[in-house]
């Protein structure tokens, strides 16, 4: 019980107005992945003992930054054992979030922990994003997966057009990502708002870590 405490005080410390059935969420994170990770090794051992600090507060970096409107409809590109899509799933109830892997036994773990959970507004999708053709959505998310020309190449054709009508929150590509991003930034051609996340969230884990924004 402790530790449960702990884990969420991490999270409470920088966000407030969770429902009581959010708190539930956040707080068996914990019991799901240790379970399902025994199983299915998603998640190093080292950072499952640290999961809210470096998998669950990371994720929810992007909740300090953009308000989802109900309604959208997010993709989550090599979403690995959940993240970022899963703990911005609990964050935003009324926000659709569609999670995609090749490797299946990751989606099958995701699955897992949705269905823990009750989230009732995540679907799946274990295949390559660039599989999709039937669809398209507001934000793509995705966290250390590819580097930043590549994410780039395959967002491009999954966002909607920007809605001129509402400049504040245009269709874009929102990434996490450490370390020196100058190269990588400079190779992708494009010109991402860049933010440090440890201007966010003050843990010495955050440090050289970054989330960034390239708008459609």
């Amino acid at each position: 019980m402790e530790k449960a405490q702990q884990n969420l005080a991490l999270i409470t410390k920088y966000f407030s107005d969770f429902t009581d059935a959010q708190l539930q969420q956040f707080s068996l994170l914990e019991e799901l992945y240790t379970d399902w990770n025994s199983k299915i090794n998603v998640i190093s051992r080292k950072d499952l003992d640290s999961l809210y600090e470096k998998h669950v507060l990371h994720s929810l970096t992007i909740a300090t930054a953009f308000d989802f409107p109900a309604g959208s409809n997010i993709v989550d590109l090599g979403t690995g054992g959940g993240f970022p899509g899963i703990p911005l799933a609990i964050f935003f109830p009324e926000v659709k979030f569609h999670l995609v892997d090749s490797i299946g036994k990751k989606i099958k773990v995701v699955d897992a922990v949705a269905e823990g959970l009750g989230l009732k507004n995540v679907t799946t999708r274990h295949g390559r994003i660039e599989e999709i053709k039937d669809r398209k959505f507001d934000f793509v998310v995705s966290r250390a997966v590819a580097p930043l020309k590549d994410l780039w190449t395959w967002s491009k054709p999954l966002l909607k057009k920007p809605n001129p009508n509402n400049p504040g929150n245009q269709p874009g590509l929102i990434c996490l990502k450490g370390g020196d991003l100058h190269a990588e930034i400079s190779e992708s051609g494009c010109r991402p708002r860049v933010m440090e996340i440890f201007e966010i969230f003050q843990e010495a884990y955050f440090r050289e870590k970054f989330m960034l924004y390239v708008p459609a």
